[in-house]
This record gives C-alpha cells, sequence and structure tokens, in this order.
C-alpha cells in the first residue's frame, strides 16, 4: 500500500458543503457512502483511518437511539484505530455523550459545520 490515509465521508442527510477539498488537502484518499448500510458494508472491506458521520438521533432506529450504533459496533471491529468525526445539532450532543464510552469519538462539530474546525480536527489526527 502506499501509505495514503483513507477517510470515509458517510453523507445521509447531508445540508452542508462537500468537504472533499478540505480531506484531500489534508492527504487523505476520500471514500463516500450515501446510507448507513453502505457505509457498514464498505467498513467490512475497509478500514479507513477517518471516518466522518452525521448522528442522527430518533426514535425511527427500533431499539437503537440513534444511527451511531451500528457503526460503532463495525468500526470497534475492523477499524478500530480509526479516528471517528461527528456531525450532530448541539442538543444531540447528551445522546451522543451515552454511546462515548464504547468507542472514542475524536471530535464533535455542530451545525452547521465550520470548516476551520474540520481543519482542526483533522491536523489534530496528524
Amino acid at each position: 500500500m502506499s501509505g495514503v490515509k483513507t477517510l470515509l465521508a458517510i453523507v445521509e442527510l447531508g445540508g452542508y458543503p462537500d468537504f472533499s477539498a478540505v480531506y484531500e488537502n489534508h492527504g487523505l484518499a476520500v471514500l463516500k457512502a450515501n446510507s448507513m448500510r453502505k457505509a457498514l458494508a464498505l467498513l467490512k472491506k475497509q478500514a479507513p483511518d477517518v471516518v466522518v458521520a452525521e448522528f442522527i438521533y430518533g426514535p425511527t432506529y427500533g431499539s437503537q437511539l440513534s444511527n451511531f450504533e451500528s457503526l460503532l459496533a463495525i468500526l470497534q471491529r475492523h477499524a478500530p484505530q480509526a479516528k471517528l468525526i461527528a456531525f450532530l445539532h448541539k442538543e444531540d450532543m447528551p445522546h451522543l455523550q451515552r454511546l462515548t464510552a464504547r468507542f472514542p469519538i475524536h471530535a464533535r462539530l455542530f451545525y452547521p459545520i465550520d470548516a476551520q474546525k474540520l481543519e482542526q480536527s483533522l491536523v489534530d489526527i496528524s
């Protein structure tokens, strides 16, 4: 392998700019998934160095609090070294904190996503 680090961007809802150029400026090869289901399948095949995902809290996930439970389980198993950056609404922070004992969250960025804070999160990883 060439040593190029990879970043998986999971964009389920969007509503913010495409940060691919920011990721690439930090030397990261970008993989994208537009659903958690597709992202989980990809994670079973390839372990990225960084994962950026939207934390979506809601009762629509059945027995789970959010879209992150499955993501965290797969990361723990297939990519334990990956750094996770979560995009979320401030009011959802207590729900995300309930999950952090299972897998550390490298950075939490609140909507609207500030590109400079995202860049700083990437700098902190390297």
